[in-house]
């Protein structure tokens, strides 16, 4: 047998890169960043314990969309914190949030959503707090 036919001879091109995703803990749940590729996209599964929200917040370039996966949520947004809509999501619920647009995210039950966003150079860091519950307004502490 020769080395293709046991699928021990290794092409040149690209390769998959098999990993475990890493687990972030929050102050108000945990998010599991599956995907991070510098340059184009990031992708999160995030868990939020009834009651708690994420905060009041916008990004200088990140562009995100978020569907709910579990639970139910009260999402606000809008152009500034003085002016929001707020209404009430539930499994498969999407919305594409703009660069720029001040958004929240709060679980009325245990929720779980994904998230899909842009990954310019310092995609980690873009993120102004207008409003935090847990002392992080105006950082970008994870």
């Amino acid at each position: 047998m020769t080395a293709a036919q046991n699928g021990s001879l290794h092409e040149p091109g690209p390769h998959a890169e098999v990993y475990r995703a890493p687990r972030q803990d929050k102050p108000w749940g945990h998010e599991v960043i599956f995907a991070a590729v510098e340059g184009k996209y990031v992708g999160k599964i995030i868990h939020v314990t009834q009651g708690n929200s994420l905060s009041l917040q916008y990004h200088l370039q990140k562009e995100e969309t978020i569907s709910v996966l579990s639970g139910a949520a009260i999402v606000e947004y809008g152009p500034s914190a003085e002016s929001l809509t707020s209404q009430h999501f539930g499994q498969g619920d999407t919305i594409h949030l703009p660069a720029g647009a001040v958004h929240r995210i709060t679980a009325i039950t245990d929720l779980a959503f994904v998230e899909a966003s842009t990954a310019q150079p310092g995609w980690a860091e873009d993120v102004v707090r207008l409003e935090d519950r847990y002392g992080r307004a105006g950082t970008s502490a994870p």
